[in-house]
């Protein structure tokens, strides 16, 4: 009976930062973690590398994708067992950033590929350093700050799971198969949700893509040959390029850092909200900025794009409350393996979008959640309500596809920055209205 009973703590330990958990328990919750950001971890660098000129080879290309899923891994650990004060020490799954996609193509189009990671080198050693001051500044980002940047990437996401859902950026996007195995895999996670017991209904996002991927073969939609194309073993390349540092590309990367910290604060304050129940501290801020930025330069050092947070997977441990730092460990080891054994990287690659969508389309919206939370958290005063009408309206407005042309009148750099990044404009509005707004707004009101 007490041998039973510490098998049932060690599997609760699972909803617990620190503590142990069976490996055989850990294994699943951690390729949950995987399944759910790979192919998002790996898509930026086939579009930059598509925007590059000169154009990159496809040797060239493989070896970047390789060498993504080894910096993703141990950028991950670095976040989940900080190096003095680099790293959060918070459930942290990190990736190859989105938010520099379109300054970094600009970058390759313009001054080349060798460009680019000069210029990431320089910027994730400026937001590294920006972290570990952060207490200098951390005032800046009050909690109705975070919680409207954390309301905003709930938002920005919304339209990546559909997208997902729908095949990804393929021509067959929107197809009657692609909805039906989105819808399919999305079925699956539901089920698994209301009927599976005790600690297994966690796993309903892994549940979700085995399903989906088995019906995909059966749909004709994986290629399996590409599993073993590459052979069963390759080690990474150190610096496949030589970094050239040109000062309008760095400039203009360590303006786009600033953005990402703006994400990582909202990450892991979503992360201490929502998977701990509690305020992130100013300590967790400073590691998880610093990890950020320095891991984005050893990045740079692969040849590839900076890493950052990954807010699907911050949805992931919102919707699980899985949070144990070893289970995701095991989860990071895996990238490692994926960018050492190619078949693994491979297997991985081969996920349909579609499935995927299924998969996150509803954990995206746990972030939004979140966000709602830190908002009533902070307190509906006169004061808060101004900082998130106005911040929010102008940041989802202005950014809508459809009204672009607002920012035709602004420099190219600026336009690169804000135009279509929904996350940088509330933070920038934010902060703003945080600084200037009276503290005593409510009391004034009341005066008069």
């Amino acid at each position: 009976m007490k041998i039973e009973n510490n098998r049932d703590c060690n599997v609760k330990n699972i909803f617990k930062l620190d503590g142990r958990v069976p490996i055989t328990k850990a294994i699943p919750f951690g390729l949950q973690h995987i399944l759910a950001m790979f192919v998002a971890n790996l898509a930026p660098i086939s579009i930059i590398a598509a925007a590059s000129q000169p154009a990159l080879e496809q040797h060239q290309i493989a070896i970047l994708i390789q060498n993504a899923m080894l910096v993703a891994g141990i950028a991950t650990l670095i976040q989940l067992y900080p190096i003095w004060r680099i790293g959060s020490k918070l459930p942290v799954v990190m990736g190859v950033s989105f938010t520099f996609v379109t300054v970094l193509c600009t970058i390759a189009a313009n001054y080349g590929y060798p460009s680019v990671i000069g210029a990431v080198i320089v910027g994730g050693i400026f937001e590294g350093t920006l972290g570990l001051f952060a207490k200098y500044w951390r005032k800046i980002i009050s909690p109705i700050v975070a919680a409207c940047v954390v309301t905003a990437i709930g938002y920005s996401l919304f339209t990546v799971g559909a997208r997902s859902f729908g095949g990804g950026y393929t021509e067959d996007f929107g197809s009657m198969e692609n909805l039906m195995l989105g819808t399919f895999t999305l079925s699956v996670c539901l089920l698994w949700n209301i009927f599976a017991k005790g600690y297994l209904k966690q796993l309903s996002v892994l549940v979700g893509l085995i399903a989906g991927y088995i019906v995909a073969i059966f749909m004709g939609k994986v290629d399996l040959s590409l599993i073993f194309a590459d052979g069963f073993i390759s080690l990474p390349k150190i610096l496949p390029f030589k970094p050239e540092f040109n000062i309008n590309a760095i400039f203009s990367v360590c303006i786009i850092f600033l953005v990402s910290a703006a994400e990582t604060i909202g990450d892991t304050s979503a992360v201490a909200s929502g998977g701990l129940g509690r305020e992130i501290t100013d300590r967790e801020i400073s590691g998880a900025i610093a990890g950020d930025g320095y891991a984005s330069s050893i990045s740079a050092l692969f040849g590839c794009p900076p890493v950052t947070s990954f807010s699907q997977n911050i949805g992931l441990i919102n919707m699980t409350k899985v949070v144990n730092r070893f289970t995701i460990a095991v989860g990071a080891v895996s990238m490692i393996l994926a960018g050492l054994l190619p078949p693994i990287g491979n297997f991985f690659a081969t996920l349909p979008e579609s499935v995927l969508g299924g998969c996150t389309i509803m954990m995206f919206g746990t972030i939004l959640f979140s966000g709602v939370e830190m908002l009533s958290k902070a307190g509906f005063n006169h004061r808060n309500t101004v900082i998130t009408s106005l911040s929010l309206s102008v940041g989802i407005g202005f950014t809508a596809s459809s009204e672009i042309g607002l920012w035709n009148q602004f420099p190219s750099i600026i336009q690169s920055v804000f135009s279509t990044n929904v996350v940088a404009v509330v933070f920038i509005i934010a902060v703003i209205l945080n600084l200037i707004l009276p503290k005593n707004m409510d009391i004034k009101l009341e005066d008069k």
